[in-house]
């Protein structure tokens, strides 16, 4: 039977914790920006490991994502703690960016990531990993697969961009809370005659902006696959104003471009706004119209709201159920995969077919066509 002296989490330079043999050891780990709904696939993952092995169990929590199995800050957790954090926003084990580019890299502090995160799997004699995150996540999730750890990916993020999923637990929360932000500006655009723009989280994909953008009643919608001309959108807004609205809402993702800063590579583009004293582009889009057309027009910023607080009802029971298949795999020794929701179905894709590719918005797609026929712009 496996024991643990200790309650607390323990790096690789304290006293190490002695281990019997006998019990299934899982690892689990939160990796990237938080979002709702860590915390309920948390508990979906143990309650269903709890259900199909019994006491032939252990979890074994890892504090601050890769951080944590890299400088060995775990420990085995009691069944009693995954009771009632279904409803609990952020996440339990505490999460940290560490970026996939360095993941391989030996930097200054001399240490070699990728063989502690593979010396820890063996000090903490796990049988298998499960790793909740983003595309950042995933990726090093793969290459720990590659060199021939038992890995598991769960599908996390706000911005619902992992490839191979139809939707990561964590967006359809945002999507409600950005929707929410957007329902209230429409009040006090209204009330004092203004544009109002709101920046939505996004910096590769506009998925969040679009779903929030039509839930909420946007007039324009500005996401990175669809690069905007200025003209287009104060066209849109001016004519808005000429048939007698007083106000107007845009949605604008943080990642999103012009027209002319899509001819350019990204490093330029970035030195480009910085020369030019740009801050983000729904300041600068905000500034321009405001120029243009004559109407007062200002910028909110939900920021970090938008990852916060309880999961939705449609994120719990999505994390529930994509819990339970990691469970599954676990059960039938099906490693090197991430969870999907799959033409809804829950399923999986290999890592290697998924980590490193993002999933963007189709600029032709039926979401972006229904918005149209609305009369939306997307600033083309």
């Amino acid at each position: 039977m496996l024991t643990r002296a200790a309650s607390c989490f323990v790096s690789r330079n304290k006293k190490r914790t002695v281990y019997t043999m006998g019990k299934k050891r899982i690892g689990i780990l939160t990796s990237g920006g938080d979002c709702p709904g860590l915390n309920a696939t948390i508990r979906g993952v143990a309650r269903a490991c709890f259900d199909e092995f019994g006491d032939d169990v252990k979890i074994i929590g890892i504090q601050n994502g890769y951080y944590g199995l890299i400088n060995n800050i775990a420990r085995e957790m009691e069944p009693r703690e995954f009771s009632g954090i279904l409803t609990m926003g952020g996440t339990i084990l505490g999460t940290k960016r560490q970026p996939f580019k360095m993941i391989s890299s030996i930097g200054e502090d001399n240490i070699d990531k990728v063989k502690q995160m593979k010396d820890t799997y063996k000090e903490l004699k796990l049988d298998c990993l499960l790793t909740l995150g983003g595309n950042g996540t995933h990726k090093t999730a793969n290459l720990l697969s590659q060199e021939g750890l038992n890995v598991i990916g769960l599908p996390k993020t706000i911005d619902n961009d992992i490839y191979g999923t139809d939707v990561t637990f964590g967006f359809h929360t945002a999507v409600d809370i950005a929707t929410d932000v957007i329902d209230r500006l429409h009040t006090t655009a209204a009330s004092h005659s203004r544009i109002l723009m709101v920046e939505i989280m996004g910096n590769k994909a506009g998925w969040l902006t679009l779903y929030s953008g039509i839930a909420g009643g946007a007039d324009a919608i500005i996401i990175p696959e669809i690069p905007y001309d200025i003209d287009k959108i104060c066209q849109c807004l001016q004519k808005r104003s000429d048939s007698g609205h007083n106000f107007s809402i845009v949605a604008v993702a943080e990642g999103a471009f012009s027209k002319e800063e899509a001819k350019m590579k990204k490093k330029e583009r970035a030195k480009a706004r910085a020369d030019a004293g740009i801050t983000t582009a729904t300041a600068t889009i905000a500034q321009q119209i405001q120029a243009a057309t004559g109407i007062e027009t200002r910028v909110c910023v939900p920021g970090h709201m938008l990852r916060g607080g309880s999961p939705s009802a449609y994120d719990r029971i999505l994390a529930t159920r994509f819990g339970v298949r990691a469970a599954q795999l676990i059960a039938d020794k099906k490693y090197g995969y991430s969870v999907a929701m799959i033409k809804s179905e829950i399923g999986e894709n290999p890592l290697e077919e998924v980590a490193g590719k993002t999933k963007f918005v189709d600029p032709d797609g039926g979401y972006v066509q229904s918005a149209k026929a609305l009369g939306i712009s997307f600033g083309e």
